[in-house]
């Protein structure tokens, strides 16, 4: 095999990636349709779908160019199958599928989730990836799920998640009130670091032990706090007007957004903490969009030298979604032999990553 053929338009970026055996990124290349999407507040599935059609044989060829490389040198493709929005997932599994039938290489139908949770062992530089361990702890935040997951030989089990709102998407819904326009974590990071937290949320825990996440309340709190600030929250499907510019965002509004984001890290760290007393995990992998949120990765990586756990944050440009995650995930999978439904497979809405087996080869 020279190359693994990476495919993914599961939500609202197209991409398409070619990593060799090693893990080794050789290309990667990302559409976004933020633009799209923006005057709208939120990603609307019939335009996504639509826009992977134009994107991704354009950005296959680039891809191939980049890598200086042919399409007959593929020896295995993997695309996402879920979870993700099913039109959008569609559109990559049917490029795959093709692509593999037509070349007579095998298929993977890849996991979204599981290629964000292994994403921190790749290498952004083009070196080989680094060796995934058989046992180790993975926390995805990002728009739409917000999981800290325990892999082990016994299988993937999910140790934590949210009951309401994702962490992202807490970040997104506290913009959008605010009239600072879609999508809202970078937005809210850069003004929340020019802020101070004045008056802190207090950090929500749920009876009986349990270390589930919740953000609806948070995003409540804000609005009733953006209010009283003389805001009027903007929960409308588009914004009112012209998004509020970074430059004209009062201090009060950045000292309400530091809070805000140091009520989401408290949370994430408070579930890590409590979890770690009996999980006991030695590795933390940090991925999804949130992961790019500068205050979590300085809290976390500081929270992992104190406890003696080994902190993988996704490189930046991994964070938001990818195809060498998805190449690397259905890459280990098809090393280790692992049972998958091949060129059947479906597109997915919802597909729980406990359900997959987990056995990654030695020196993976």
């Amino acid at each position: 095999m020279s190359y693994v053929l990476g495919l993914e338009t599961s939500c609202d970026e197209t991409s398409v990636a070619l990593l060799r055996e090693d893990g080794s990124i050789v290309a990667s290349v990302v559409s976004s349709q933020i633009d799209m999407h923006r005057r709208y507040g939120g990603v609307v599935p019939e335009i996504a779908a639509r826009a992977h059609l134009t994107n991704l044989p354009p950005l296959l060829d680039e891809a191939l160019e980049r890598a200086g490389a042919r399409l007959e040198e593929v020896g295995l493709v993997v695309a996402t199958a879920g979870p993700g929005l099913v039109g959008a997932l569609l559109v990559g599994l049917a490029e795959g599928r093709g692509i593999a039938l037509g070349l007579g290489v095998p298929f993977v139908p890849g996991h979204h989730i599981e290629g964000h949770a292994l994403s921190p062992f790749l290498d952004l530089d083009g070196g080989p990836a680094r060796a995934v361990p058989a046992r180790f702890a993975a926390l995805v935040v990002s728009g739409g799920h917000s999981h800290l997951f325990s892999f082990s030989p016994s299988g993937i089990v999910v140790l934590a998640k949210t009951r309401d709102d994702a962490a992202g998407e807490a970040f997104d819904k506290v913009a959008k009130m605010a009239g600072l326009g879609y999508p809202g974590g970078p937005v809210v990071d850069r003004l929340a670091r020019s802020g101070r937290v004045v008056e802190p949320f207090a950090v929500p825990r749920f009876k009986a032990g349990a270390h589930d996440l919740s953000f609806s309340g948070l995003k409540t709190a804000v609005r009733d706090r953006l209010a009283a600030l003389g805001f009027s929250p903007n929960t409308g499907v588009a914004l009112r007007g012209p998004a509020l510019a970074e430059e004209d965002a009062p201090g009060a509004l950045c000292d309400l957004l530091a809070a805000f984001q140091e009520a989401v890290v408290a949370q994430l760290e408070d579930r890590l903490e409590r979890l770690h007393e009996t999980e006991r995990f030695p590795l933390l992998t940090v991925s999804g969009g949130v992961a790019a949120n500068s205050l979590l990765r300085e809290r976390l990586a500081a929270w992992g030298k104190r406890r003696g756990v080994e902190v993988l944050l996704a490189p930046r440009a991994l964070t938001s979604d990818n195809a060498a995650m998805v190449a690397f995930a259905g890459l280990l999978r098809h090393r280790a032999g692992a049972p998958h439904e091949g060129l059947s497979a479906p597109a997915r809405s919802r597909w729980p990553l406990e359900g997959l087996p987990w056995a990654p080869p030695p020196g993976a």
